[in-house]
């Protein structure tokens, strides 16, 4: 890369990746479950994609029954540390607080249910739970992220034998490597890898299916298998340079941050990180707090258009990310490295099949962006090559299509949940999708 960024000092890096929201302490947890009302409809509890019970856990904590609200919300979430870190909470369980209507500050859900879940872990992960008796029956489950773990968790609790196999050394999926540590670090997603271990699911790591073990080896191996495998790599942004040295998709950048070897994650003095989702947020705002002097996001529809939410959107401006709206990627320039971005100016024509204004190039409206490095976040790909081993699972539009109420696919044997049938949604949805699936996989196997 041409220009790197200044390294930062171990001080400097460990105060720019702190978690934007601190703990909660003992006596404001309380304080804040007792200004709970306690809604007997819970419009929290509806918006909530697991629909944990809301006021239940919040009324425990409010009475000091800390194993009793971490039950509560584990009764319904298998991953609820990372989720109350992580979750969109302004949109979902907050978002949904009655007293939003009254123009008063909605109860910090997300951050009562993060003390309930350190209480719980803090404590040592004392049993909650009794396992039903063996079923002598025996799933596999492709992928260790909130999907997978979901599922392992519920099977385990039914009896069920749940081997987790995980492509990469160290397990949690999305959940470890996927999001920004100032919002969840990994040894946080480690501990819920290590409370669905102490269920009895065993994971395997460093093996990737259809390399070191066979689709069919698995089939033959377990009773069911269930596919939480997510997304794969960022899509190609298709354009010419696009393999310059100094190009990297937002998820290997994220995942190299994630390492926390900050000092080693190689970032140039000026990005450009192409799209406006959430996890281009994250990209451009990490870019930021390793030191580079400019980010840019580069996107090709309109501010109103961006599929990030607002408060996202709001710390990236508050970082000092910049924004390039209806403008659009042509070329990636430099040979040896990148040196600079051509782009194109946008205007919104007529909405595409999502309901969107589909953007078209303004002819002659050519500008460059001096750059030395690009970041891809425009989506992420299905992983085809290795669903194409499984027999009767249908794909349609980059899903693996499965029943509603079962989420069984095509083939009766195979089960599947989160990014890889919904398209890359939340880490709540994904941990749902796990759930129901165990279910449908128990009324399969056992009747």
């Amino acid at each position: 890369m041409q220009n790197i960024a200044p390294k930062l000092t171990h001080e400097q890096y460990e105060k720019n990746f702190a978690e934007i929201k601190p703990a909660l302490s003992p006596a404001a947890a309380i304080a804040e479950a007792n200004r709970c009302l306690y809604c007997y409809d819970s419009p929290c509890t509806k918006a909530c994609p697991t629909h944990i019970d809301i006021p239940a856990f919040i009324k425990k904590i409010a009475t000091r029954n800390m194993k009793g609200s971490a039950k509560t919300i584990l009764e319904s979430n298998w991953v609820a540390l990372t989720c109350a870190k992580a979750c969109p909470v302004a949109v979902l369980c907050e978002g949904a607080c009655v007293f939003n209507a009254k123009s008063e500050p909605p109860i910090e859900i997300g951050l009562l249910q993060r003390y309930a879940m350190d209480e719980y872990f803090s404590s040592g992960m004392p049993a909650l739970f009794t396992k039903a008796p063996a079923a002598g029956k025996s799933v596999g489950i492709i992928g260790s992220g909130p999907a997978g773990l979901a599922c392992a968790a519920e099977l385990a609790l039914h009896g069920v034998e749940a081997i987790i196999y995980e492509a990469k050394d160290i397990p949690g999926g999305l959940d470890t490597w996927g999001i920004a540590p100032y919002k969840v670090r990994k040894e946080d997603s480690l501990k819920e890898v290590g409370l669905i271990e102490s269920l009895g699911v065993t994971i395997k790591t460093g093996i990737k299916i259809g390399t070191n073990l066979q689709v069919d080896e698995l089939l033959s191996k377990h009773d069911a298998l269930f596919l939480g495998i997510g997304l794969g790599e960022s899509h190609e942004l298709a354009i010419e340079g696009e393999n310059t040295p100094g190009v990297i998709g937002a998820l290997q950048f994220i995942a190299d941050v994630k390492r926390e070897d900050w000092q080693n994650v190689v970032v140039g003095k000026r990005v450009a990180v192409i799209g406006a989702g959430n996890t281009a947020i994250d990209a451009a705002t990490e870019a930021r707090r390793l030191g580079a002097e400019q980010v840019l996001i580069v996107y090709r529809r309109s501010q109103h258009e961006m599929p990030a939410y607002g408060f996202e959107f709001d710390l990236a401006k508050t970082d000092g990310v910049q924004f390039y709206f209806l403008s659009a990627p042509v070329k990636v320039l430099g040979t040896e490295s990148v040196t600079g971005l051509k782009c194109i100016k946008m205007e919104l024509g007529e909405p595409d099949k999502q309901g969107r204004r589909s953007p078209k190039p303004v002819p002659g409206s050519e500008f460059i962006l001096e750059l030395d490095m690009v970041i891809k976040s425009i989506g992420q790909q299905t992983n085809a090559a290795f669903l194409q081993q499984l027999q009767d699972v249908v794909i349609e539009s980059g899903k693996v299509v499965v029943d509603d109420v079962t989420y069984q696919t095509g083939n009766p044997k195979i089960f599947a949940g989160g990014d890889c049938i919904n398209g890359g949604k939340e880490v709540v949805n994904a941990a749902y999708d796990g759930k129901r699936a165990a279910l449908g996989i128990i009324q399969f196997l056992l009747g």
